[in-house]
C-alpha cells in the first residue's frame, strides 16, 4: 500500500515536492497538494499517512509524530506570512485572516496581545471570493503575501516581529505522520527531501509556480530555514506555550 502524503501546494514546499518526485521513494507513495488547513485535516481523518502540517496543529493530532529533520521556519524574515495594513499597527482595530492557516492566525493573535499591546476585532476573510482593500488590514501567507504586500503602505513579517519579541526562530510546519513507520521508510523519506533542497534551482526550474526566478530563489535560500534545529524546536514549545494560552483566553464562559 502506498503512503499517502499531503504537501502544501505554496512556493516554499517546492524543494520538498521536487525532492519526492524524483527520489525512488517516488515509487512507495501518492503524493496530493493541498492548502495548509487541508494538509492538517486529512492527517487527522486519516485519509493522509503524512503532512507538512502547520505547527499550532501539531499538538492537537492524535498519534502524532514529527518524522523529519526538515521543516518550513525562518531565523530571519519569512517574506511569505505578513500582516499587511493601509495604517500603522498601532491604529488597527480590524485584521481579516487569512484561515488557510491556524498557525499564522494564532502569531498574530499572540503578537497583537503580547507584543504591539492592541486589540483588534479578527474576522474571516474569503480571499477566492473578496478583493484587497489596501486600507485595510490583512494576515496574508503564502504565494497571497508575496503577490499582495506591494499594494499595502504598511507590512509587518510576522517571522520578524516574533523574532524581536522572543529572540526565537518560528517554525510554520513540520513533516508529520500519524502512525508508526518504519525506519527504512523515514530515511528514505528524509533523503528525498534533502535531494530536493540540494537542488532548488532545479526544482525552480521543472515546476511551475508563480514567481520570477531570481525572486523564488532568494526565498528559498535566504527567508526560508528548512532545517529543524534545536533553536527552532525551543521557538516552536515557546509557541505552543502562547497559543494555547491564547485559545484558552478565547473561551467565553456561559452564566448559570
Amino acid at each position: 500500500m502506498l503512503v499517502r502524503i499531503s504537501a502544501i501546494s505554496y512556493l516554499n514546499t517546492l524543494p520538498f515536492v521536487y525532492g519526492l518526485m524524483n527520489h525512488p521513494v517516488s515509487e512507495k507513495i501518492e503524493l496530493r497538494m493541498t492548502t495548509p488547513e487541508e494538509a492538517a485535516r486529512t492527517l487527522i481523518d486519516g485519509t493522509s499517512d503524512i503532512g507538512i502540517v502547520p505547527s499550532a496543529v501539531i499538538p492537537q493530532l492524535k498519534n502524532g509524530r514529527i518524522i523529519s529533520e526538515f521543516c518550513i521556519a525562518a531565523d530571519t524574515d519569512v517574506a511569505s506570512v505578513l500582516l499587511c495594513s493601509g495604517k500603522p499597527v498601532e491604529q488597527i482595530d480590524r485584521i481579516y485572516l487569512d484561515t488557510e492557516s491556524m498557525t499564522s492566525v494564532l502569531l498574530a493573535r499572540i503578537l497583537c496581545r503580547k507584543y504591539w499591546k492592541i486589540d483588534p476585532e479578527f474576522a474571516k476573510f474569503n480571499f477566492s471570493s473578496n478583493e484587497l482593500d489596501p486600507s485595510e488590514s490583512y494576515v496574508l501567507i503564502g504565494d497571497k503575501a508575496m503577490l499582495n504586500a506591494h499594494k499595502f503602505n504598511f507590512i509587518y513579517d510576522l517571522a520578524a516581529e516574533w523574532i524581536k519579541f522572543k529572540k526565537m526562530p518560528f517554525v510554520f510546519a513540520c513533516w508529520v505522520a500519524n502512525k508508526k513507520l518504519s525506519s527504512e521508510f523515514k530515511e528514505e523519506f528524509n533523503d528525498a527531501l534533502r535531494l530536493g533542497l540540494n537542488n532548488i534551482d532545479k526544482a525552480l526550474t521543472s515546476i511551475p509556480h508563480k514567481f520570477d526566478y531570481q525572486i523564488a530563489y532568494n526565498y528559498l535560500t535566504k527567508n526560508i530555514s528548512f532545517n529543524l534545529s534545536p533553536d527552532k524546536r525551543e521557538g516552536l514549545s515557546e509557541f505552543w506555550c502562547l497559543a494555547l494560552e491564547e485559545l484558552k483566553s478565547k473561551v467565553r464562559w456561559f452564566d448559570r
